[in-house]
Protein backbone atom coordinates (compact mmCIF):
# COMPACT_ATOMS: atom_id res chain seq x y z
CA UNK A 1 0.00 0.00 0.00
CA UNK A 2 2.83 2.38 0.89
CA UNK A 3 4.46 1.78 -2.47
CA UNK A 4 1.19 2.60 -4.21
CA UNK A 5 0.86 5.81 -2.22
CA UNK A 6 4.46 6.75 -3.03
CA UNK A 7 3.87 6.09 -6.73
CA UNK A 8 0.68 8.17 -6.74
CA UNK A 9 2.42 11.01 -4.92
CA UNK A 10 5.39 10.86 -7.26
CA UNK A 11 3.20 10.87 -10.37
CA UNK A 12 0.95 13.67 -9.15
CA UNK A 13 3.81 15.90 -8.09
CA UNK A 14 5.86 15.16 -11.18
CA UNK A 15 2.91 16.12 -13.40
CA UNK A 16 2.49 19.33 -11.43
CA UNK A 17 6.16 20.22 -11.79
CA UNK A 18 6.26 19.14 -15.39
CA UNK A 19 3.40 21.48 -16.25
CA UNK A 20 5.46 24.34 -14.87
CA UNK A 21 8.93 23.43 -16.08
CA UNK A 22 8.72 20.59 -18.57
CA UNK A 23 11.22 18.50 -16.61
CA UNK A 24 10.74 16.15 -13.70
CA UNK A 25 14.18 17.01 -12.36
CA UNK A 26 13.50 20.77 -12.15
CA UNK A 27 12.11 22.75 -9.24
CA UNK A 28 8.50 23.86 -9.40
CA UNK A 29 7.79 27.44 -10.47
CA UNK A 30 4.85 29.09 -8.77
CA UNK A 31 2.34 30.53 -11.21
CA UNK A 32 -0.67 31.43 -9.09
CA UNK A 33 -1.63 32.75 -5.68
CA UNK A 34 -3.72 29.62 -5.19
CA UNK A 35 -0.49 27.81 -4.36
CA UNK A 36 -0.15 29.94 -1.25
CA UNK A 37 -3.73 29.26 -0.25
CA UNK A 38 -3.15 25.53 -0.67
CA UNK A 39 0.01 25.76 1.38
CA UNK A 40 -1.77 27.52 4.21
CA UNK A 41 -4.51 24.90 4.15
CA UNK A 42 -1.97 22.09 4.50
CA UNK A 43 0.06 23.75 7.24
CA UNK A 44 2.95 24.62 4.96
CA UNK A 45 5.28 27.58 5.39
CA UNK A 46 3.64 30.30 3.38
CA UNK A 47 3.28 34.01 3.96
CA UNK A 48 2.46 35.63 0.65
CA UNK A 49 2.31 34.09 -2.79
CA UNK A 50 5.81 33.76 -4.29
CA UNK A 51 6.69 35.68 -7.44
CA UNK A 52 5.50 34.13 -10.68
CA UNK A 53 9.05 33.20 -11.67
CA UNK A 54 10.18 32.03 -8.22
CA UNK A 55 11.84 28.65 -7.86
CA UNK A 56 9.80 26.85 -5.21
CA UNK A 57 11.66 24.17 -3.29
CA UNK A 58 9.11 21.71 -1.92
CA UNK A 59 10.40 20.24 1.35
CA UNK A 60 8.85 17.12 2.89
CA UNK A 61 8.80 16.96 6.69
CA UNK A 62 7.34 14.18 8.83
CA UNK A 63 6.74 16.13 12.05
CA UNK A 64 4.32 18.92 12.96
CA UNK A 65 4.73 22.68 12.69
CA UNK A 66 5.54 22.75 16.41
CA UNK A 67 8.75 20.79 15.95
CA UNK A 68 12.03 22.74 16.36
CA UNK A 69 13.35 21.40 13.06
CA UNK A 70 10.28 22.80 11.29
CA UNK A 71 10.81 26.16 12.98
CA UNK A 72 14.48 26.21 11.98
CA UNK A 73 13.63 25.35 8.37
CA UNK A 74 10.88 27.98 8.30
CA UNK A 75 13.38 30.62 9.43
CA UNK A 76 15.81 29.46 6.77
CA UNK A 77 13.08 29.70 4.15
CA UNK A 78 12.23 33.28 5.08
CA UNK A 79 15.90 34.29 4.90
CA UNK A 80 16.39 32.53 1.57
CA UNK A 81 13.41 34.32 0.11
CA UNK A 82 14.63 37.66 1.43
CA UNK A 83 18.27 37.26 0.41
CA UNK A 84 17.43 36.05 -3.11
CA UNK A 85 14.83 38.80 -3.58
CA UNK A 86 12.09 36.21 -3.82
CA UNK A 87 13.77 34.14 -6.53
CA UNK A 88 14.01 31.04 -4.32
CA UNK A 89 11.30 29.96 -1.88
CA UNK A 90 11.14 26.96 0.46
CA UNK A 91 7.68 25.43 0.85
CA UNK A 92 7.50 23.02 3.80
CA UNK A 93 4.97 20.18 3.84
CA UNK A 94 4.76 18.87 7.45
CA UNK A 95 2.95 15.93 9.04
CA UNK A 96 3.95 13.39 6.36
CA UNK A 97 1.70 15.14 3.82
CA UNK A 98 4.06 13.91 1.11
CA UNK A 99 4.37 10.45 2.58
CA UNK A 100 6.71 8.78 5.05
CA UNK A 101 10.38 9.72 5.21
CA UNK A 102 11.19 6.76 2.99
CA UNK A 103 8.61 7.92 0.44
CA UNK A 104 9.91 11.50 0.61
CA UNK A 105 13.48 10.29 0.12
CA UNK A 106 12.49 8.51 -3.07
CA UNK A 107 10.57 11.57 -4.29
CA UNK A 108 13.69 13.70 -3.85
CA UNK A 109 15.80 11.14 -5.66
CA UNK A 110 13.51 11.10 -8.69
CA UNK A 111 13.04 14.87 -8.68
CA UNK A 112 9.31 14.91 -7.93
CA UNK A 113 10.07 17.15 -4.95
CA UNK A 114 13.23 19.08 -4.22
CA UNK A 115 14.07 18.65 -0.52
CA UNK A 116 13.29 16.54 2.54
CA UNK A 117 14.27 16.02 6.13
CA UNK A 118 14.98 12.32 6.60
CA UNK A 119 16.36 10.08 9.31
CA UNK A 120 20.01 9.14 9.18
CA UNK A 121 18.90 5.52 8.86
CA UNK A 122 17.28 6.25 5.48
CA UNK A 123 20.55 7.46 3.99
CA UNK A 124 22.45 4.68 5.76
CA UNK A 125 20.65 2.25 3.46
CA UNK A 126 22.39 3.96 0.52
CA UNK A 127 25.77 4.70 2.11
CA UNK A 128 26.66 2.33 4.95
CA UNK A 129 29.20 4.77 6.40
CA UNK A 130 26.32 6.87 7.77
CA UNK A 131 25.79 4.08 10.30
CA UNK A 132 28.66 5.61 12.29
CA UNK A 133 26.60 8.75 12.97
CA UNK A 134 23.77 6.65 14.38
CA UNK A 135 25.75 4.42 16.71
CA UNK A 136 24.47 4.21 20.28
CA UNK A 137 26.46 6.28 22.76
CA UNK A 138 28.92 7.56 20.14
CA UNK A 139 28.43 11.16 21.30
CA UNK A 140 29.45 12.05 24.84
CA UNK A 141 27.17 15.08 24.97
CA UNK A 142 25.16 17.47 22.86
CA UNK A 143 28.17 19.79 22.68
CA UNK A 144 30.21 16.92 21.28
CA UNK A 145 27.54 16.27 18.65
CA UNK A 146 27.42 19.97 17.77
CA UNK A 147 31.19 19.95 17.17
CA UNK A 148 30.81 16.98 14.82
CA UNK A 149 28.02 18.66 12.84
CA UNK A 150 29.63 22.10 12.57
CA UNK A 151 33.38 21.40 12.37
CA UNK A 152 33.52 20.09 8.82
CA UNK A 153 34.11 16.54 10.05
CA UNK A 154 31.23 15.31 7.87
CA UNK A 155 32.17 17.16 4.68
CA UNK A 156 33.93 14.18 3.10
CA UNK A 157 31.05 11.85 3.95
CA UNK A 158 28.55 14.21 2.33
CA UNK A 159 30.78 14.73 -0.72
CA UNK A 160 31.16 10.97 -1.23
CA UNK A 161 27.38 10.61 -1.12
CA UNK A 162 26.93 13.27 -3.82
CA UNK A 163 29.64 11.70 -5.97
CA UNK A 164 27.80 8.36 -5.93
CA UNK A 165 25.11 9.85 -8.21
CA UNK A 166 22.12 8.54 -6.28
CA UNK A 167 20.05 11.63 -7.09
CA UNK A 168 20.45 13.48 -3.80
CA UNK A 169 22.94 15.57 -1.85
CA UNK A 170 23.14 15.72 1.94
CA UNK A 171 23.25 19.37 3.00
CA UNK A 172 23.62 19.06 6.78
CA UNK A 173 22.82 17.09 9.90
CA UNK A 174 20.32 18.37 12.49
CA UNK A 175 20.25 17.25 16.07
CA UNK A 176 17.24 15.19 17.07
CA UNK A 177 18.09 15.09 20.76
CA UNK A 178 18.85 11.99 22.76
CA UNK A 179 16.57 9.01 22.18
CA UNK A 180 15.26 6.92 25.08
CA UNK A 181 12.92 3.95 25.42
CA UNK A 182 9.24 4.35 26.25
CA UNK A 183 6.80 1.55 26.98
CA UNK A 184 4.20 0.37 29.51
CA UNK A 185 6.66 -0.03 32.40
CA UNK A 186 9.85 1.60 33.70
CA UNK A 187 13.08 0.35 32.10
CA UNK A 188 16.13 0.36 34.37
CA UNK A 189 18.34 -2.43 32.97
CA UNK A 190 18.70 -4.50 29.79
CA UNK A 191 16.87 -7.33 31.57
CA UNK A 192 13.75 -5.12 31.76
CA UNK A 193 13.60 -5.08 27.96
CA UNK A 194 13.71 -8.86 27.53
CA UNK A 195 11.02 -9.96 25.09
CA UNK A 196 9.82 -6.40 24.49
CA UNK A 197 9.29 -5.42 20.87
CA UNK A 198 10.44 -1.83 20.54
CA UNK A 199 9.97 0.18 17.36
CA UNK A 200 13.22 1.38 15.83
CA UNK A 201 14.06 3.23 12.64
CA UNK A 202 14.36 1.15 9.52
CA UNK A 203 18.09 0.36 9.51
CA UNK A 204 20.20 -2.70 10.39
CA UNK A 205 22.19 -0.62 12.90
CA UNK A 206 19.08 0.42 14.82
CA UNK A 207 17.73 -3.13 14.89
CA UNK A 208 21.04 -4.50 16.17
CA UNK A 209 21.29 -1.74 18.76
CA UNK A 210 17.94 -2.54 20.36
CA UNK A 211 18.72 -6.25 20.30
CA UNK A 212 22.02 -5.60 22.08
CA UNK A 213 20.12 -3.49 24.61
CA UNK A 214 18.04 -6.53 25.55
CA UNK A 215 14.87 -6.02 23.56
CA UNK A 216 13.61 -6.92 20.10
CA UNK A 217 14.26 -4.21 17.54
CA UNK A 218 11.20 -3.83 15.31
CA UNK A 219 11.57 -1.51 12.29
CA UNK A 220 8.51 0.54 11.46
CA UNK A 221 7.50 3.89 9.96
CA UNK A 222 6.96 6.50 12.65
CA UNK A 223 3.41 7.18 11.51
CA UNK A 224 2.44 3.60 12.43
CA UNK A 225 3.85 3.54 15.96
CA UNK A 226 0.88 4.87 17.96
CA UNK A 227 -1.57 2.36 16.51
CA UNK A 228 0.95 -0.51 16.69
CA UNK A 229 1.48 0.06 20.44
CA UNK A 230 -2.24 0.51 20.98
CA UNK A 231 -3.00 -2.80 19.26
CA UNK A 232 -0.15 -4.67 20.97
CA UNK A 233 1.83 -5.28 17.79
CA UNK A 234 4.80 -3.73 19.57
CA UNK A 235 5.41 -2.90 23.23
CA UNK A 236 6.86 0.56 22.83
CA UNK A 237 9.17 2.87 20.96
CA UNK A 238 12.32 4.89 21.39
CA UNK A 239 12.61 8.56 20.58
CA UNK A 240 13.28 11.99 22.04
CA UNK A 241 11.00 13.90 24.41
CA UNK A 242 9.76 16.30 21.73
CA UNK A 243 8.56 13.63 19.32
CA UNK A 244 7.17 11.57 22.22
CA UNK A 245 5.02 14.53 23.27
CA UNK A 246 4.24 15.86 19.80
CA UNK A 247 2.86 12.51 18.58
CA UNK A 248 1.14 11.82 21.91
CA UNK A 249 2.84 8.47 22.33
CA UNK A 250 2.53 8.97 26.09
CA UNK A 251 -1.11 7.99 25.69
CA UNK A 252 -0.15 4.42 24.77
CA UNK A 253 3.32 4.12 26.35
CA UNK A 254 3.30 6.19 29.55
CA UNK A 255 6.80 5.38 30.89
CA UNK A 256 9.68 7.26 29.26
CA UNK A 257 12.93 5.78 30.63
CA UNK A 258 16.13 7.78 30.14
CA UNK A 259 18.33 5.19 28.47
CA UNK A 260 19.66 8.05 26.28
CA UNK A 261 21.06 5.43 23.98
CA UNK A 262 21.23 7.35 20.76
CA UNK A 263 21.71 10.87 19.41
CA UNK A 264 21.14 9.99 15.78
CA UNK A 265 20.88 12.99 13.45
CA UNK A 266 18.24 13.86 10.92
CA UNK A 267 19.57 14.83 7.50
CA UNK A 268 18.49 17.67 5.22
CA UNK A 269 18.70 16.46 1.63
CA UNK A 270 18.18 18.06 -1.78
CA UNK A 271 17.81 16.71 -5.29
CA UNK A 272 21.25 16.76 -6.94
CA UNK A 273 20.14 18.33 -10.22
CA UNK A 274 18.27 21.11 -8.41
CA UNK A 275 21.29 21.80 -6.23
CA UNK A 276 23.68 21.88 -9.19
CA UNK A 277 21.34 24.16 -11.16
CA UNK A 278 21.48 26.93 -8.56
CA UNK A 279 23.35 30.02 -9.79
CA UNK A 280 26.63 30.54 -7.96
CA UNK A 281 25.38 33.53 -5.99
CA UNK A 282 22.27 31.65 -4.86
CA UNK A 283 24.28 28.55 -3.95
CA UNK A 284 26.58 30.69 -1.81
CA UNK A 285 23.61 32.20 0.02
CA UNK A 286 21.97 28.80 0.35
CA UNK A 287 25.11 27.15 1.74
CA UNK A 288 25.64 29.89 4.31
CA UNK A 289 22.03 29.63 5.46
CA UNK A 290 22.35 25.85 5.82
CA UNK A 291 25.34 26.33 8.12
CA UNK A 292 23.54 29.00 10.17
CA UNK A 293 20.41 26.88 10.43
CA UNK A 294 22.37 23.87 11.69
CA UNK A 295 23.49 25.87 14.73
CA UNK A 296 20.12 27.58 15.16
CA UNK A 297 18.31 24.24 15.29
CA UNK A 298 20.37 23.20 18.33
CA UNK A 299 19.12 26.34 20.13
CA UNK A 300 15.49 25.75 19.16
CA UNK A 301 15.72 22.13 20.23
CA UNK A 302 16.91 22.97 23.74
CA UNK A 303 14.28 25.66 24.15
CA UNK A 304 11.50 23.13 23.54
CA UNK A 305 12.55 20.19 25.74
CA UNK A 306 11.01 21.36 29.04
CA UNK A 307 7.71 22.30 27.40
CA UNK A 308 7.53 18.91 25.67
CA UNK A 309 8.13 17.07 28.93
CA UNK A 310 5.42 19.06 30.69
CA UNK A 311 2.96 18.31 27.90
CA UNK A 312 3.63 14.58 28.28
CA UNK A 313 3.41 14.73 32.08
CA UNK A 314 0.08 16.54 31.86
CA UNK A 315 -1.05 13.71 29.60
CA UNK A 316 -0.14 11.05 32.15
CA UNK A 317 3.51 10.28 31.32
CA UNK A 318 6.15 9.37 33.87
CA UNK A 319 9.79 10.21 33.12
CA UNK A 320 12.08 7.61 34.67
CA UNK A 321 15.35 9.34 35.55
CA UNK A 322 17.14 6.67 37.61
CA UNK A 323 18.37 4.56 34.69
CA UNK A 324 21.88 3.12 34.94
CA UNK A 325 23.10 3.52 31.36
CA UNK A 326 26.44 1.75 31.88
CA UNK A 327 25.05 -1.77 31.25
CA UNK A 328 23.44 -0.48 28.06
CA UNK A 329 26.70 1.14 26.96
CA UNK A 330 28.65 -2.05 27.61
CA UNK A 331 26.07 -4.13 25.78
CA UNK A 332 26.34 -1.92 22.67
CA UNK A 333 30.15 -1.87 22.44
CA UNK A 334 30.33 -4.79 19.97
CA UNK A 335 28.15 -2.77 17.58
CA UNK A 336 30.76 0.02 17.53
CA UNK A 337 33.42 -2.48 16.50
CA UNK A 338 31.19 -4.04 13.86
CA UNK A 339 30.27 -0.74 12.19
CA UNK A 340 33.78 0.74 12.35
CA UNK A 341 35.13 -2.38 10.65
CA UNK A 342 32.78 -2.22 7.64
CA UNK A 343 35.10 0.02 5.60
CA UNK A 344 38.19 2.20 5.78
CA UNK A 345 35.99 5.29 5.47
CA UNK A 346 33.77 4.11 8.32
CA UNK A 347 36.79 3.62 10.59
CA UNK A 348 38.17 7.02 9.60
CA UNK A 349 34.84 8.69 10.32
CA UNK A 350 34.45 6.84 13.62
CA UNK A 351 37.88 7.99 14.77
CA UNK A 352 37.14 11.57 13.68
CA UNK A 353 33.88 11.66 15.63
CA UNK A 354 35.45 10.23 18.77
CA UNK A 355 38.44 12.59 18.51
CA UNK A 356 36.11 15.58 18.77
CA UNK A 357 34.97 14.36 22.18
CA UNK A 358 38.41 15.04 23.63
Amino acid sequence: MKKVIAMVLSTAIALSLGACTGAGQSASVSSAASGAASAAGEGQTSTTAPAADAVVLKLAFNQSENHPQYKALAEMGEKLKEQTNGKYVIEIHPNELLGSQKDAFELVQNGSIQMAMVANSIVENVNKDFAVLGLPYIYDSQEHQKKVFTSGALDELFADTSAANNGFDVLTAFTAGARSVYTDKPIHTPEDLKGYKIRVMESPTCISMLNYMGGVGTPMSQGEVYTAIQQGTINGGENNEITYADLKHYEVAPYFSYTQHMMVPDLLIINTDIHNAMPDDVKEIFSKLVDETTEREFELWNEQIDAAKQTAIDGGATFVEDVDIKPFQEACKPLHDEVAATSENAKKLYDAVRALAE
